[in-house]
């Protein structure tokens, strides 16, 4: 694969990929490119710098990665105590969803047994809650989403 910047009549610069170099004579001569930008037909390459790495030598020591993690562990001390505190809530709470506000209401009125509980909000029927009395909080994450 090889990139190549390439200019329209329009003065419109893009860059590109090719197969080779050999793949871009053969579509530019067929009239078979366009401008990314306004889609003029008359493309040609425009001045660019390659990309060089230098060499590696024996005198150069590389660095060594960091050990790799895998995607779903914690980034940062945060993100585990946020990942901790999910668990434990999701373990010792019943979601549930977005019968929150009128769940939470039944308990504080006395007419459910009151449990620990957890369900999505809009930021209005929070205030309310809390206007009348009625302890909730944000959480730090979104609950997880069932999908088929």
């Amino acid at each position: 694969m090889i990139r190549y910047t390439l200019r329209c009549d329009r003065d419109h610069e893009f860059e590109s990929w090719f197969q080779s170099a050999a793949a871009y004579d053969s579509l530019a001569a067929a009239g078979r490119l366009s401008c990314a930008v306004c889609g003029s037909p008359r493309v040609v390459k425009s001045l660019m710098a390659p990309s060089v790495h230098p060499a590696r030598t024996a005198a150069t020591p590389v660095p060594e990665r960091p050990a790799a993690r895998p995607l779903a562990a914690p980034a940062s001390e945060i993100e585990a105590r946020i990942a901790e505190l999910r668990r434990r809530i999701e373990a010792n709470s019943e979601y549930v969803g977005m019968n929150f506000v009128a769940e939470v209401r039944r308990m504080h009125e006395g007419l459910e047994p009151e449990r620990s509980v957890y369900g999505e909000a809009r930021l209005d029927e929070a205030k309310a809650l809390l206007e009348d009395g009625i302890p909730v909080m944000p959480l730090p994450f979104r609950p997880a989403r069932k999908t088929n």
